[in-house]
């Protein structure tokens, strides 16, 4: 832009804006005859999440921001004909485009075509007459050779499981199988146990209890499996369903516009798919890719393949190594995902002391192979991507991330219920990122009293920290787990309330764990450049900063001032990916 000017006529005439370098109250202009025009200028209250700057303009040019600062050093860069100018003044606030560092938008579009999405209030009783019988009829009438479904809440459940013969009575020929709404338990019935090698077709058991590693066989009173199947023995029986079927890419190509249209219109422009071979294919990797390349993708996909904890883990990481032949400019796969337990919530997490009932939970692998794969990943230019709840499998996998991993790499914890005290300063010495489940800060009263009744006491009443990684300078993103969601928003603004309040607008209940609330500013930067910094994006997205891809919303409403219970109704009025409005209200 300013190339052809020389030293005396660039002090002269630029701002340190136009550097970048913007300064509160600094106002010295532009002089028009040596600058291009912009293509998009952009007035209003504009928070950059640069060190929480907020300024009063900024100008795009082929896609990037080539000024933030001030209204007069703006108007330098607009021409008549040329120069598109939007004055946002007054009507809300203008900010980077939002990132969800963890989420299964895949998962969450493409089960309605592989199966059925089920509704976390549906009952037991509902499950078994209308929802499974409407499942099967949806497979039947498609010719599908495997009945599939997604979202039942074991909460509602957990006293009255239904079992796999009354699946059977419903449907014995074709194999079923129901994960719940975490995806952390599934339901099967028998043929697709028999299927997964855990009973033989004569009604022999030949797995139980925890003969899946990672995993729980929930058997019965007649020493035979009830079809209940815990943490990774649910996966590990999904394994055998007919994926191909379930998933192709054309299932996958058409999911695309509606994941994008989706993302934009909650105001994410970058999100990382936390389970991207979920379908065990690279159906979604495949059609990611070809989408791109058409030029018809306006957002950045990173994409982590997941490798189980009974899978030959050389050969899962060899095809995780192969899986970044879908790289370009918008689809990053360049993670890793692995399980170290399950949830504290259900009695999964991995945890220091024990439950009430005195187990510990269920971790997934042992320390030294944590240790061993992230330094195979890290070396092949992977990073690790794991979801650890309990303050013990949190624990473990620093420890990995320590022993085993390049700082460089960013390895990073997923969800993190509860932290031991002094592995925080572990995480920022050593640049572990931790997406944190912000969303689930908070709690109704049915599930405090559940949680008092399972966890220890100094866990039951704190859950999800948030302040303590600010405080300890941890590198901390924010995510949501969609289609996870746990009755918790899927969008930006609901997260900021949550954060800020302790409280979800959705249920009544007291602040949750209030010494840990963020204030707005810290809730924004964790969804905006540290979810770039989290993607390796921030020399190119996350802030509105001059040389960086303008990804902005104009939002609806000033979250930074308005009251605290009404930011969750702010929405993007529009949202721009790379100078281009890709999404209108």
């Amino acid at each position: 832009m300013l190339k052809n000017l020389t030293r005396r006529d660039f002090l002269k005439t630029t701002s340190l804006a136009a550097l970048g370098f913007f300064f509160a109250g600094y106002d010295r202009t532009v002089d028009a005859a040596n600058v291009k025009p912009a293509d998009l200028v952009v007035y209003g209250k504009i928070f950059t999440s640069e060190d929480n700057q907020i300024v009063e303009a900024f100008a795009v040019k082929d896609g990037k921001f080539v000024y933030v600062g001030d209204k007069k050093g703006a108007k330098a860069f607009i021409r008549k004909g040329k120069t598109e100018v939007i004055d946002y003044t007054g009507k809300g606030l203008v900010m980077p485009g939002c990132g969800n560092g963890h989420a299964h938008y895949s998962m969450g579009h493409g089960i309605p075509k592989a199966g059925t999405m089920i509704d976390r209030e549906t009952t037991p009783e509902k499950f078994l007459t209308e929802i499974v019988p409407a499942a099967v009829k949806k497979a039947r009438d498609k010719n599908s050779t495997v009945v599939f479904g997604f979202g039942w809440d074991f909460m509602k459940f957990k006293d009255n499981m239904p079992t796999r013969q009354q699946l059977d009575a419903i449907c014995s020929d074709i194999p079923m199988y129901f994960a719940d709404e975490e995806g952390h338990k599934g339901l099967a019935n028998t043929l697709a146990l028999v299927n997964a090698g855990i009973m033989s077709k004569d009604g022999t058991t030949l797995k139980k209890d925890d003969d899946i590693r990672g995993g729980k066989i929930i058997i019965g009173e007649d020493g035979t499996p009830t079809g209940f199947l815990i943490e990774r023995a649910g996966i590990y029986t999904q394994s055998f369903l007919d994926h191909e079927q379930l998933f192709s890419v054309d299932i996958a190509k058409s999911i695309m516009p509606e994941i994008e249209q989706h993302l934009l219109s909650e105001g994410y422009t970058m999100y990382l798919d936390g389970y991207a071979n979920y379908f065990f294919n690279d159906n979604f990797y495949e059609a990611a890719h070809e989408l791109d390349k058409a030029g018809d993708m306006h957002f950045v996909l990173g994409t982590a393949y997941e490798i189980e904890s009974w899978m030959n883990v050389d050969d899962a990481l060899s095809r995780a190594v192969d899986a970044k032949k879908y790289v370009s400019t918008h689809v990053k796969p360049n993670w890793i995902k692995l399980f170290m337990d399950g949830t504290p919530e259900t009695g999964t997490g991995f945890i220091e002391p024990l439950y009430l009932d005195g187990h510990q939970g269920i971790p997934n692998w042992e320390e030294n192979e944590l240790v061993d794969l992230t330094r195979k990943a890290n070396d092949k230019g992977l990073t690790m991507h794991i979801h650890a709840m309990g303050n013990k499998a949190v624990n473990r996998v620093v420890n990995a991330y320590v022993n085993g991993g390049k700082d460089e790499m960013r390895n990073t914890i997923v969800h993190v219920y509860g932290v031991i005290p002094s592995d925080y300063k572990r995480m920022a010495d050593h640049n572990i990122f931790v997406d944190a489940s912000f969303i689930w800060h908070h709690a109704d009263d049915e599930l405090r009293a559940d949680l008092l009744k399972t966890l220890p006491a100094e866990m039951a009443d704190k859950g999800y920290p948030m302040k303590s990684f600010f405080d300890n300078g941890v590198n901390v993103a924010s995510h949501t787990d969609f289609p996870a969601l746990s009755g918790s928003p899927d969008d930006p603004f609901g997260i900021i309330e949550i954060a800020v309040t302790g409280l979800c607008y959705l249920e009544t209940g007291k602040p949750w764990w209030p010494e840990e609330l963020i204030t707005r500013e810290q809730a924004i930067n964790a969804l905006t450049i540290n979810v770039a910094k989290q993607m390796f994006l921030e020399d190119e997205r996350g802030s509105i900063k001059n040389g960086k891809y303008a990804d902005f919303l104009l939002v609806d409403k000033d979250v930074l001032t308005c009251p605290e219970t009404e930011i969750h109704t702010a929405k993007p009025a529009a949202t721009y990916f790379e100078g281009k409005k890709v999404y209108s209200a």
